[in-house]
């Protein structure tokens, strides 16, 4: 078992989701810090993005780090199904509600990189969605002049949280750069999805209660 304690960022996100997935960021949440302070870790909130209800959030953005992270995190890393009707739309027929959990390297920025050598452009979200898709300019591009090297950042409807998802990833970007000739995890890195997904679930919880269906 991997003993490697690296800190990590959590993206807990509805990505353009409706306000039914943004219950259920909370939920997760919850499940998630409970197991979390179960093994020991140390969780911090960084951020949370208010959704359309009180109460409930578009995605949160959390600091993990201890022992055995890296097994924690492939436990949750991807889509989470919850299965249950809808509170706020009791005549809904869909009952599946979808929310993604990304893992981010840690915010720290390379010794490489200057943040006057940064240059951000910002438009609006593109693909599917429907209402949910921002009508503002939210997503986020940022560019390393010098190297040309670029990293953007879309799901969120914050555009001040899709800043720090572009970040994170220009910081990957350079990592991956740099270890261009390591093993072929740092190609996979590279390659990694930050949408959510729905369906191929890694686990699913249903109904009000939000109990874990044990397949």
């Amino acid at each position: 078992m991997s003993q490697d304690n690296t800190l990590r960022w959590v993206q807990i996100t509805s990505g353009h989701g409706s306000a039914e997935c943004e219950l259920a960021v909370n939920h997760v949440l919850e499940c998630l810090l409970k197991e979390a302070i179960q093994q020991n870790l140390t969780v911090e909130v960084l951020e949370k993005v208010p959704g359309e209800k009180d109460g409930i959030y578009q995605s949160v953005m959390l600091s993990i780090n201890g022992i055995g992270l890296p097994l924690f995190l492939k436990q949750w890393q991807g889509t989470v199904q919850w299965v249950c009707e809808s509170p706020y739309r009791p005549t809904h027929k869909r009952k599946n509600w979808f929310v993604g959990v990304n893992v981010l390297e840690a915010l720290e920025f390379h010794k490489d990189i200057n943040i006057s050598d940064l240059r951000f452009e910002t438009m609006r979200a593109s693909g599917a969605g429907g209402q949910h898709v921002n009508t503002t300019d939210s997503a986020v591009r940022v560019i390393h002049s010098p190297t040309g090297l670029t990293a953007f950042a879309q799901e969120e409807r914050s555009q001040h949280m899709n800043k720090k998802l572009a970040l994170a990833r220009l910081v990957a970007a350079f990592d991956e750069r740099s270890a261009a000739a390591r093993s072929e995890k740092n190609h996979e890195k590279r390659n990694k999805h930050y949408e959510l997904e729905r369906g191929n679930s890694m686990r699913v919880f249903v109904g009000k209660d939000f109990k874990e269906k044990i397949r």
